[in-house]
């Protein structure tokens, strides 16, 4: 009985340690291969989930089958769950692999995969990414110059209708996807999604709140591309009623200036400082997320977009929460960051 046990819960569909094993959430953060004073490889990372307490560097690469993401997503390609009618899985990336770019779309990027009992949805900021299910795990060469992140949290299979809903508002491309037939009721956005039509909207954003496997509270913040406005400073910082230190890829001419025209406001990280004195620049990181600048409000959230006007007009959201490690691993992360 106890041997039974354990095979099930090793089968369960879930977030993937650095080991393999299932984990509520984690979070990677990829090296940029430029940073100030060296080159580095462009496939090292930093990793941290709930186990771990603070920012530890990978033995693996991000370009193999090992580590978190490998692990993770190595239920779909060896699973081959994209041949079952039992799950459901979605790959979406407004630059997706081995196709060509569509306008209209949200600017997000990311993977679901789940079942009657529980799945996972991993967000992350790589183009290019990742390879269809048939050609198995593929890294592409384009996701090593720049710093990127990923967000994995694990949810029981109740809170993906609400998430479907989510994917409604940030219309992602979705490239390769299956939502078989006893799934297509609970999640009717996301079955329409896959068929390639768009579903209605209600409002021009969306925002709900998501519960971990393990009780770990998130908000999550979805906005179409009706919502016209810089989502760091337009929405989510007043809505959580907090200032905000903003990282997210700046490139020259494209970038927004630091905003504290409203009662809350946001700020561009422009260097960062990870342990072990690896300091880069936010032009050599694609990553987007931000942190509470008091550190007693202690909000983090990971996302889609950029600080720069023309993302005032697409779709794409942040995931947000409270937790302190979180909060602590990237707060520290902010070197120099340009005020108002």
């Amino acid at each position: 009985m106890v041997s039974l046990s354990c095979t099930v819960c090793r089968t369960e569909i879930s977030c993937r340690n650095e080991a393999g094993e299932p984990v509520d959430w984690f979070i990677i953060y990829k090296l940029p291969k430029y940073m100030i004073g060296e080159v580095g490889s462009g496939v090292n990372y930093m990793y941290l989930d709930s186990s771990v307490g603070s920012w530890r560097k990978s033995k693996f690469e991000v370009n193999t089958t090992e580590g978190a993401i490998g692990s993770t997503l190595r239920q779909i390609y060896e699973g081959q769950a994209y041949k079952s009618n039992s799950s459901v899985y979605a790959f979406y990336n407004d630059a997706p692999p081995n196709l060509d770019y569509l306008k209209g779309y949200g600017h997000t990027k990311g993977v679901l995969h789940l079942d009657r009992s529980q799945g996972f949805w991993l967000s992350h900021s790589v183009p290019h990414f990742p390879s269809f299910p048939e050609q198995g795990y593929l890294y592409p060469s384009s996701g090593k110059v720049n710093g990127q992140t990923a967000l994995c949290v694990t949810y029981s299979y109740g809170q993906f209708p609400l998430i479907a809903h989510q994917m409604a508002y940030l219309f992602p491309r979705l490239y390769n996807c299956s939502v078989p037939a006893p799934f297509q009721t609970d999640l009717a956005p996301l079955a329409q999604l896959c068929l390639g039509s768009k579903p209605p909207l209600i409002s021009n954003k969306r925002l709900e709140h998501l519960i971990s496997a393990q009780g770990e509270k998130f908000v999550s913040f979805a906005k179409s591309e009706h919502f016209v406005d810089d989502i760091y400073v337009g929405w989510v910082a007043q809505a959580l009623d907090t200032d905000l230190l903003v990282e997210s890829w700046q490139r020259r001419d494209y970038e927004l200036p630091s905003n504290c025209s409203l009662p809350k406001h946001a700020m561009n990280v422009k260097r960062l400082r990870l342990p072990g004195l690896v300091l880069f620049n936010s032009h050599y990181d694609h990553s987007k997320w931000c942190v509470s600048r008091v550190y007693e409000d202690m909000w983090t959230c990971l996302g889609d977009l950029n600080r720069e006007k023309a993302q005032a007009w697409r779709g794409g959201g942040l995931l947000c929460s409270r937790n302190p490690l979180i909060y602590k691993a990237f707060r520290q992360l902010v070197d120099w960051y340009i005020s108002c």
